[in-house]
């Protein structure tokens, strides 16, 4: 787990590069931070996330004990293949895509890998608002560090989490390294680094 000193470099890092950051205590802590995040009556699209599952959000978002239209529940009740596919596409509009990242470098650099992609256009460009929800374990010196976390110890861990519940691994198929936010686009980014151990 990264130390105060750490955190503090990094979340400075990731404000320089336009993203914002707050540093939470717990899990909890996490989950109320991220609802306050949401405004009413928003679009949210999330990907798969380990994390987001270990705070409670994905329970909460399914419970719809919230004020927020969920894009990928919608997109999980259409039986239709092609009305199905047709959601998918139209989710990268969402007001609001969450996750979590794969590495974060004390430089504010981060690393999102992915094998099919969906999630991917969401955080480069379509939705206004990100956030970020990461523990602590996954900071990283450099952004060397960061892809060697992915490349060596994520996929692994993943490839065999999809096994169990699919019975198909991963490939680490696409990779988004984040350097910065132009701030001509008008979006918001934030991170919630958590004081906890969460996900991969």
């Amino acid at each position: 787990m990264a130390n105060a000193e750490t955190i503090k470099k990094t979340v400075d890092a990731l404000l320089k590069r336009g993203i914002e950051a707050v540093v939470v205590n717990n899990r909890a802590e996490a989950l109320e931070k991220l609802k306050s995040f949401i405004q009413k009556g928003a679009s949210v699209m999330n990907g798969s996330s380990r994390t987001l599952e270990e705070i409670g959000f994905v329970d909460y978002l399914k419970s719809g004990k919230h004020d927020w239209k969920n894009l990928h529940e919608e997109i999980l009740q259409e039986k239709d293949p092609a009305e199905q596919a047709l959601l998918r596409k139209q989710a990268v509009l969402s007001d609001y895509y969450l996750g979590s990242v794969h590495a974060i470098a004390e430089t504010g650099e981060f690393v999102i890998a992915s094998n099919s992609g969906s999630q991917l256009s969401h955080i480069v460009f379509t939705s206004p608002n990100l956030i970020f929800v990461v523990g602590t374990q996954k900071i990283v010196p450099t952004l060397e560090n960061a892809m060697k976390r992915l490349e060596d110890y994520v996929v692994s861990l993943e490839d065999q989490h999809m096994k169990k519940l699919y019975g198909v691994g991963t490939l680490l198929s696409k990779i988004v390294i984040f350097k910065h936010e132009n701030p001509m686009m008008g979006r918001k980014i934030r991170f919630i680094i958590v004081n906890e151990k969460l996900g991969f």
